[in-house]
């Protein structure tokens, strides 16, 4: 598989979710799950291990996201 880069992991993730009742619905399950892998960052982990970044642009990069999420969360008048 050329042009494939394999990415090796020290750990592994677990991200784990349970019924929270008994019967929970699967669709609400998933949506739990999603929120969870979402939250851990797990899939920008591996997005950003794909290919190299310089360290400015990470930094530059944060700092825009940190700004929307600011606007994001201030009160509108």
């Amino acid at each position: 598989m050329e042009g494939v880069k394999r990415m090796s992991r020290k750990r592994p993730i677990h991200v784990e979710i349970s019924p929270r009742f008994k019967d929970e619905p699967i669709e609400r399950m998933v949506k739990r799950f999603v929120k969870k892998v979402k939250k851990q960052k797990i899939l920008d982990k591996v997005r950003d291990g794909r290919y190299y970044e310089k360290p400015s642009t990470k930094r530059r990069k944060e700092a825009i996201r940190r700004k929307r999420l600011a606007q994001k969360n201030t009160p509108k008048r």
